[in-house]
């Protein structure tokens, strides 16, 4: 394990004071528990900076993504307030006049501004619609499942349990309850693939922003699990920051597991997951539920008609060009590599061009954002997985 169990600050001051006693690189390394390409980063460190460079680093980032000054942001709409008539381009060298002493934003920035403000006029083309039957408010079972996770609780082995559920909205029928090491999204695909192939697909899913549902650093907060669930035709639906009450039926349960299924816990993971099989059978065909006139959760839930297959590879014909991103999350046109997201690796989305050299960014049904010829990143657009239109139509 790298370092001891003490400040940090300590170990690099020790490991520096051996390096100048006359103590070899390499032996020093190995009895630190570090790469050599560490110890001499470290050491070029100190002889550059002297011992404030054996700090922590911040790793806030050196600016704030996509920011722009409000002044400039105003005067962007002030401007086309006045010419109703000027895109993206012409605005920039409008702003490169007044404000000579910034940087200037990009053409994409402008042009995602603008658009936030709905001051940009849409082609009207028809869009490819993905297969899947449309969100219907959950007056049926598999209009809406509700996942997530248990708090964590420490087993008998002093292991942790994480418990993943996934409840139907409707019927309150538990679909799963498997207790996995961490919240890691290897884990979560698992369980997920699993329940779509024993009850078929829903028409939405409704979480919280945490891993490995949402990605906080990500664009627009997705997870890689997300755009999986978006290929398989299902509607995203994230509660608001704070507020578990909006999923005030799967925390109701989570209760109720808590009490009957791990006090105490389980000696391991095997013996906790018997458990956990037991909770579900008698939640789901033993134990009458208040909320549903005493019936049981299994009287009313049915499987779904959507049958879990493989999703298609996305089609964008009325784009200029399908695009697969690559590993690291980039765009590759030509020579040009454009920033999107890691979260998308691999998937395959579509570029077309709305105004002269800006370029839109399209994953499936949805706009994503804009790049220009200067900038090498998609600056966001208007953000289409809004919550809040989603929550008014199946509120608790």
């Amino acid at each position: 394990m790298p370092w001891n169990e003490c400040k940090p600050m300590d170990e690099r001051l020790r490991f520096i004071a051996r390096l100048l006693e006359g103590e070899k690189m390499a032996p020093l390394c190995r009895e630190f528990g570090i790469s050599r390409v560490t110890g001499y980063k470290i050491f070029d460190r100190y002889k550059e900076c002297g011992l404030d460079a054996l700090y922590d680093r911040s790793r806030a980032p050196y600016r704030q993504a996509n920011s722009l000054p409000f002044q400039v942001e105003r005067t962007i709409l002030g401007i086309k307030k006045e010419h109703a008539s000027w895109g993206a381009p012409k605005i920039r060298d409008k702003v490169v006049r007044q404000y000579p002493m910034i940087k200037p934003p990009a053409v994409s920035t402008i042009h995602a501004v603008l658009d936030r403000h709905g001051l940009v006029k849409r082609r009207k083309r028809r869009r490819h619609k993905t297969e899947g039957t449309p969100l219907v408010a959950a007056h049926q079972p598999n209009g809406l499942w509700c996942a997530d996770y248990k708090g964590e609780f420490m087993l008998g082995n002093r292991q942790y349990c994480y418990p993943l559920t996934i409840t139907d909205y409707r019927s309150r029928y538990l679909l799963t309850c498997e207790g996995v090491p961490s919240t890691r999204s290897d884990f979560a695909f698992t369980i997920f693939e699993r329940a779509f192939k024993d009850f078929g697909l829903p028409e939405a899913i409704r979480t919280d922003n945490g891993v490995p549902f949402a990605s906080g650093n990500a664009l627009f907060g997705l997870s890689r699990l997300a755009v999986w669930w978006l290929r398989l035709g299902i509607n995203i639906q994230r509660i608001k920051p704070g507020h578990p009450e909006q999923n005030g039926r799967h925390e109701r349960m989570h209760l109720t597991l808590k009490n009957e299924a791990t006090r105490p816990a389980a000696f391991n993971f095997l013996q906790q997951q018997e458990r956990f099989d037991n909770f579900i059978e008698v939640y789901n065909n033993q134990r009458p539920h208040q909320a549903l006139g005493g019936a049981y959760p299994g009287d009313i839930y049915t499987p779904s008609a959507r049958v879990y297959e493989p999703p298609p590879e996305p089609d964008y014909p009325y784009h200029d060009r399908s695009v697969r991103v690559t590993r690291c999350g980039r765009i590759c046109i030509g020579r040009r590599k454009i920033n999107l997201s890691t979260v998308f690796a691999g998937q395959t989305v579509g570029v077309t061009e709305v105004e002269d050299q800006i370029w839109l960014v399209s994953f499936l049904d949805y706009d994503l954002g804009y790049f220009d010829k200067e900038r090498g990143r998609v600056e966001p657009g208007p953000n289409p997985f809004v919550p809040d239109k989603v929550l008014t139509m199946c509120p608790e």
